[in-house]
């Protein structure tokens, strides 16, 4: 015990004594220790900036999001539509009365060149209901055995009249704005049904620091955030047929219910087309499938028996 206690302690003197007369290893010693002390620094350094770019790219993302919301206005929310299920149909009732906030709020400004009336037969109304209300419009039609042009009532056949005869008489209308045709608006913009609803229903005063030129109206959900159409619905604007209540939120859904039945009159009947397709293939793949395990048991369960000797 003792001897290794006094090797231990001469070992110690004659490092410590070859440190301190030996420069080189001296210099060497230190330079480790300032190595250790600069990676130490560095890594510190490093982890400083990843952090620093980790906050620049938030806030950059933050601003670009910023801007993007004001130049493509917000995001509308999600609404349970009753129609968008894989199974459900159109609210009939509802785009009976949505055609009637067309008629008597909307259709002043906006056309809808691509429904006929004849479109609205067995859909909101009856063929004698469609003929009394077609009739009560002139359309413009010719020529005659003279040549020249008349003017007779409306019939089935004809579209939904048009408010301006061409795009300068409406902009010169509406302040310079063109009111856009509303057949397909559904489709037309993203998330669509929810954009309209979110756009009919989303008029505000603007925020602090937000001015809006005269003539324009502050909407959130309008791309810029400033639209030249006033707030159209307002409760009570509209005396539905059947008493509903006309709310303003009521109207907005009674007319994005006739809008997306405008854009899609054809969705309940395809729907209906591939429900029908869908369990036809399923039968067809069950007798399919059935089919191969008849035909081919027989085949799969014989026993092949090879007979070397003979």
């Amino acid at each position: 015990m003792f001897g290794g206690r006094a090797i231990h302690r001469l070992l110690r003197e004659r490092l410590q004594s070859q440190t301190t007369s030996s420069p080189v290893l001296s210099s060497l010693i230190s330079k480790k220790e300032h190595e250790g002390v600069g990676s130490t620094t560095t890594k510190s350094l490093r982890a400083l900036a990843l952090f620093g770019a980790g906050v620049t790219g938030l806030l950059g993302f933050a601003t670009v999001s910023s801007c993007d919301e004001a130049e493509h206005g917000l995001d509308a929310p999600s609404y349970p539509w009753p129609h968008k299920g894989i199974l459900s149909s159109y609210d009939h009732a509802s785009i009976r009365r949505g055609h009637q906030v067309y008629q008597q709020v909307c259709a002043s400004c906006h056309s809808m060149s691509l429904v006929s009336y004849r479109d609205l037969v067995g859909v909101a109304y009856t063929e004698e209901e469609t003929k009394a209300m077609a009739a009560e419009i002139e359309v413009v039609d010719g020529p005659n055995d003279e040549g020249e042009m008349f003017t007779r009532p409306g019939k089935l056949s004809d579209r939904f009249p048009q408010p301006y005869s061409n795009e300068q008489a409406a902009r010169f209308a509406n302040g310079g704005a063109y009111p856009p045709d509303l057949s397909l608006v559904t489709k037309a913009r993203h998330n669509g049904q929810n954009y309209v609803f979110a756009l009919l229903t989303g008029y505000r005063d603007p925020p602090a620091g937000v001015s809006i030129r005269e003539g324009l109206h502050y909407n959130p959900y309008f791309p810029g955030g400033a639209i030249a159409m006033p707030k159209m619905l307002n409760d009570g604007a509209v005396e539905y047929e059947d008493g509903v209540p006309a709310t303003e939120a009521q109207m907005g859904k009674d007319i994005v219910s006739f809008l997306s039945w405008a854009a899609e009159p054809e969705m309940e009947e395809r729907k209906l087309m591939g429900f029908k397709w869908i369990l036809v293939l399923s039968l067809a793949l069950l007798q399919a499938g059935y089919y191969r395990r008849l035909r081919w048991s027989v085949l799969k369960s014989r026993k092949l028996v090879l007979d070397v000797v003979n």
